[in-house]
């Protein structure tokens, strides 16, 4: 068994903080400290500092990596909270280990296939490129995030800029989002959080998408924030986002 880098920090019921793309653990590192309980944010496989296996690093090799940290661990009664392609991992294990979540908070996640039409133009230009094309813009991709993300392994990185589910494709990854969002939509026990900001820039979660998730996830609550903030919140508000996260915790 591969064992996953994570940081932990902090006593009692487990708070969960998982990372995406092209980021580490290190994106929730002024997070993390002002939460209660006690706080674990792995490395996802090929990322950060946990080990770099010869894997194609597709969804579904991430989810059976963080399936055995979670085991080995014995983590249940789970609080969840996940940003970019951690927003879909932790609903999707969220959604097959229903018995050991408490509660799911996201922020700027992918947690809905779309159509190009969807997606922020300016962002669906880079990706239709990155999906034919050879080349992986790296540098734009951790352009404007700190130098310690530059050494995670370039392939994770690739794989999941070409998994982004747009337009139907890749069919596997948007089966397993659709099978996640169905759990996500008819789990009215479990407690759920999106966080927004003042949108920037490179904005994923758009205003007509943020609408989306609250008409169709089951006991959602959103938060919109009036700080500004582009799709890394955690690295653009840490304070807010922390705050809210805090706010939230404790009536869960």
């Amino acid at each position: 068994m591969t064992t996953l880098a994570y940081r932990s920090t902090g006593a009692g019921s487990p708070v969960v903080f998982l990372h995406g793309n092209p980021t580490s653990s290190y994106l929730w590192r002024n997070v993390m400290p002002s939460l209660p309980g006690r706080r674990l944010a792995p490395d996802l496989i090929g990322m950060g500092d946990s080990p770099r296996p010869d894997i194609a690093y597709t969804f579904d090799d991430h989810a059976r990596y963080l399936d055995e940290w979670f085991d080995s661990l014995a983590l249940d009664n789970v609080i969840l909270v996940g940003h970019d392609w951690g927003g879909a991992l932790a609903a999707d294990w969220a959604s097959r280990h229903p018995a050991r979540v408490r509660g799911l908070a996201f922020t700027e996640a992918v947690v809905k296939p779309m159509t190009w039409e969807e997606f922020p133009p300016a962002g669906a230009e880079v990706f239709r490129a990155i999906k034919t094309s050879d080349a992986f813009p790296v540098e734009g991709f951790l352009s404007g995030l700190p130098p310690e993300y530059a050494t995670t392994h370039h392939r994770p990185l690739l794989q999941w800029a070409r998994s982004l589910p747009l337009g139907g494709e890749p069919a596997e990854v948007v089966a397993r989002i659709e099978a996640f969002g169905r759990w996500l939509a008819s789990s009215p026990s479990v407690p759920k959080l999106l966080v927004t900001f003042e949108p920037g820039f490179d904005t994923m979660l758009t205003p007509s998408m943020v609408e989306w998730c609250a008409s169709t996830f089951a006991a959602l609550e959103v938060v919109r924030r009036p700080e500004k903030a582009g799709h890394h919140t955690p690295e653009d508000q840490p304070e807010a986002l922390a705050e809210t996260l805090s706010s939230w915790l404790s009536t869960t």
